[in-house]
């Protein structure tokens, strides 16, 4: 409720004058099944917390009214919602005729509960044959309907049907992308489509962290642990009744060779579900000690009981949609889940015709844990769909239009009728600073927060999570879906893993260190760590002087020197994450001592700290000031005064900064030889006064075939942020799952 007390009354006036004086949308929200409710409910929440702009009428029918599956209206009347209509549409039978029985039935009732209700608006959930009764009839009846989740694909009838709700309905509500443009590719009106993500998402990203353990006691017993059970849940396949039956003993003999405690919720109401019940009763199911078996259950409990599963296993769109906002793994089996979009800790099991098949793919999935996806939502669906019902004019034909191609190129809508703008949370690590800030696709920094980078391990990780949680808060304000968080730290990194192998000397208590877990699971997304040099490199590829070009090099020159290659427009890690540690070449046998341990590296030479040391000794000799510069007592000599002395005419001053330049260049050339890129891009604060040198060393060192390569200084202002960010951008717009 508090979305909704936030929102701007000016704003509210208008929407009431444009659809009239202070007239309310009359909103008829019907419900099908437990899993439509797990959906429609934090909507009918929303819109009972807004009387001023909303009446809500319900209608409960289909399975909900079944005392074989759990008289599930209870918990619509637990939620505190009026029923104005309970709608007895099921034909018993559990097979295909008998589902077509039951979608005439609900078309024979449901005329008489419309024309009493009259709504403005019918909402209209996923691929039922229910809904698509309620579907035809609210069309029949010139009443506007609103589908959720419309554009997504799955096999079995579902599929048809929820197409078909698709062509009936006026406006729609998806989830994802994929959805969005499959609706655009449909014909659908691009300005009637809303991408949301899914409502139950509001739910689930706040569920995790309320107490649990009284609730796997209660469905599973005193003695289970958390990821030390099962979770099964697996409906009939219409489209082939018998060999789903099949697929389900074989399921059930896999579970009890596992022999772990598992908790089996009976199938839907679909045809062959009733053999489905036939088949967990002649193996026992329901006296096993091993097994429990139910009915239905809260979503509220559901979801705590999935969250800390070590599996989920079934053919159930929650396993692929829902639970993977918790990271636990799920094994789907056959084909009812076909086309839809998956995260990684989903395993498709799709020809499951052996026991040793699906015993298998327990034994690889069972108590691992996945990064948090959020493919389907992001938290704050519900907001958007009320704005969306709010901005409905009534006074618009509600005769419906197609778009035929060609379709527009700017498509999308959010709750203020603009394209949101994806994005990524970076998070930049830095010997001195933390930072974290929104970047959008086409890098701009949309917002950026800075603190001093804690000492502790502990007191960093805390900051990290605070100040993620704060960005991603304002996300949704400065109107940003966030897809992911990139993280740029010095160090070796395990960029698979998420994980600091270890790092340099400037940040503390910095080893051994999975930043992945723990960010992933309090912010419910997926998280990308990894270098800091590479991140820049990262950075030109997406946004610089790097992209489009296949083979490159970037240098890095700040308080250490680093960098990053792009070969043949890949990234390179090398065998063990140490490649491109390029400050570390040695350019001289008896140099000045690195922060390494070795002597005569680049960083010796080069860095920021190099010619702060070098600053120093001259400054201790007197050296170092000249005419025109001048220097508190309290001031630290830095490499700033270094390169500000030559520029006044300090000959010792200047030396040092050639003969960093120069070690710099002579790194350069031994790149150029081991790589031979087409590019070599200098960035941060030192760049711009080491680029004439290099290129002076590579005129005089390097050979002939090498020589006309590009060198250049880096325009991006922030390259650790935009390459953090890149990890992000570049990964979740081009993944197919």
């Amino acid at each position: 409720e508090v979305y909704f007390k936030n929102l701007s009354k000016q704003k509210q006036k208008e929407v009431m004058e444009k659809n009239g004086n202070h007239h309310k949308l009359r909103v008829c929200v019907a419900t099908c099944n437990r899993a439509d409710y797990s959906k429609l409910a934090p909507i009918m929440f929303g819109i009972k917390a807004e009387p001023q702009f909303f009446e809500l009428d319900v209608v409960v029918l289909g399975s909900h009214l079944i005392d074989d599956y759990g008289n599930t209206y209870r918990m619509i009347e637990q939620d505190d919602f009026d029923i104005h209509t309970r709608l007895h549409t099921i034909v018993r039978g559990e097979d295909e005729a008998a589902m077509v029985e039951s979608v005439g039935l609900a078309l024979v009732k449901l005329p008489d509960v419309l024309n009493r209700l009259k709504p403005d608006i019918m909402i209209v959930h996923g691929d039922r044959f229910d809904a698509l009764a309620l579907a035809t009839s609210a069309a029949l009846m010139n009443i506007r309907i609103l589908h959720i989740e419309g554009g997504e694909v799955s096999g079995t009838i579902d599929d048809s049907i929820r197409h078909a709700i698709t062509k009936l309905a006026h406006y729609h509500v998806c989830c994802t992308r994929s959805a969005e443009q499959h609706l655009i590719a449909m014909c659908e009106d691009h300005d009637r489509i809303l991408l949301a993500g899914c409502p139950s998402y509001d739910k689930l990203l706040s569920a995790k962290n309320k107490d649990y353990m009284s609730i796997i006691r209660m469905w599973l017993g005193e003695d289970v642990k958390t990821r030390d059970y099962i979770v099964a849940l697996q409906h009939p396949v219409t489209t082939d009744i018998k060999h789903s039956i099949k697929m389900f003993e074989l399921t059930l003999d896999a579970l009890i060779s596992f022999n772990k405690r598992t908790l089996v919720l009976f199938p839907n109401v679909d045809a062959g579900s009733k053999e489905m019940v036939r088949v967990m009763r002649k193996k026992g199911i329901e006296h096993h000690p091993n097994f429990r078996a139910v009915k239905h259950v809260p979503f509220d409990q559901f979801i705590q009981l999935v969250a800390h599963a070590g599996c989920m296993i079934g053919n159930s769109s929650c396993g692929v949609r829902e639970v993977g906002a918790f990271g636990t793994p799920v094994i789907n089996l056959g084909t009812r889940q076909t086309g839809r979009e998956t995260g990684e800790n989903v395993l498709h099991v799709r020809d499951a015709d052996t026991q040793d098949k699906i015993l298998h793919a327990l034994q690889l999935q069972f108590g691992k844990q996945y990064p948090c996806s959020k493919i389907y939502g992001d938290g704050n669906a519900v907001p958007r769909i009320l704005k969306f019902l709010k901005s409905i004019d009534l006074k618009e034909p509600l005769q419906k239009k197609f778009c035929f191609p060609p379709v527009k190129d700017n498509i999308s809508q959010d709750i203020d009728h603009i394209l949101e703008t994806q994005s990524a949370l970076a998070v930049d690590l830095g010997g001195t600073n933390l930072r974290v800030a929104i970047v959008s696709m086409k890098g701009e920094i949309v917002k950026k927060y800075t603190q001093l980078n804690p000492k502790t391990y502990e007191d960093r990780l805390e900051l990290i999570l605070k100040m993620c949680i704060e960005a991603a808060s304002e996300a949704v304000n400065v109107n940003c879906r966030i897809l992911g968080v990139g993280i740029s730290t010095g160090g070796r990194v395990n960029p698979r893993e998420g994980i600091v192998l270890h790092s340099t000397k400037l940040i503390q208590e910095w080893s051994s260190v999975d930043l992945r877990t723990p960010i992933s699971d309090a912010l419910h997304l997926p998280v990308w760590v990894d270098n800091d040099g590479n991140c820049a490199a990262l950075a030109e590829r997406k946004f610089g002087h790097g992209k489009g070009i296949e083979n490159f090099v970037t240098l890095i020159t700040g308080t250490g020197i680093g960098g990053g290659i792009v070969h043949q427009h890949e990234l390179i890690h090398g065998s063990s994450f140490c490649a491109a540690e390029l400050g570390h070449i040695i350019v001289s046998l008896d140099g000045p001592e690195c922060l390494c341990g070795s002597q005569g590296c680049i960083e010796a030479y080069a860095s920021g700290i190099a010619l702060q040391r070098e600053a120093k000794k001259l400054h201790d000799a007197d050296l170092l000031l000249v005419e025109g510069m001048s220097m508190k007592k309290e001031e630290v000599v830095s490499a700033a005064h270094l390169i500000q002395a030559a520029k006044l005419g300090n000959t010792k001053a200047d030396n040092i900064l050639r003969t960093a330049g120069t070690a710099l260049g002579l790194g350069v050339v031994n790149i150029l030889h081991t790589m031979n890129p087409s590019l070599v891009i200098l960035s941060g604060v030192l760049a711009s006064h080491y680029v004439s040198a290099v290129k002076d060393v590579i005129n005089r060192q390097a050979l002939s075939s090498v020589k006309t390569v590009d060198v250049v200084v880096s325009n991006l202002a922030d390259p650790a942020l935009l390459g953090a960010a890149s990890l992000v951008l570049d990964y979740t717009t081009r993944r197919i799952y």
